[in-house]
């Protein structure tokens, strides 16, 4: 047997796109990852203006709750917390790519300016 192809997937705040990626390939069997490039974690607010801004180390339950109690229908109609719900299934936290030393066969990035990110 050869190698098995490690997987990484890679977007900006490590929630959604990467997570679904994550989800869905290591229910196929994949040793995969998932990551963000970003410096903080951004998910939708009340408004576009007014984002929720996460660092890091805050873990999916602690987002989770924290949107719970701050408008639970507004966060449930949006898809939030069901898509951080499914996370916190998967792993406890966000994880930044630049901070990870492992090596991958395959990266896979969400969209043109996080591939940018990773080149940098």
């Amino acid at each position: 047997m050869g190698v098995e192809m490690r997987v990484a997937v890679v977007c900006s705040s490590n929630q959604n796109r990467s997570m679904e990626a994550h989800s869905f390939l290591s229910k196929r069997g994949y040793r995969v990852r998932s990551f963000g490039t970003g410096n903080q974690v951004k998910l939708p607010g009340p408004s576009l203006d007014k984002p929720n801004i996460y660092d890091f180390n805050t873990t999916y339950d602690e987002m989770y709750k924290d949107l719970l109690r701050k408008d639970p229908e507004l966060y449930t109609q949006n898809g939030i917390l069901h898509m951080l719900d499914r996370n916190r299934r998967i792993k406890p936290k966000p994880e930044r790519f630049q901070s990870c030393k492992d090596k991958f066969e395959v990266v896979i990035t969400c969209e043109e300016r996080v591939y940018d990110q990773l080149l940098e």
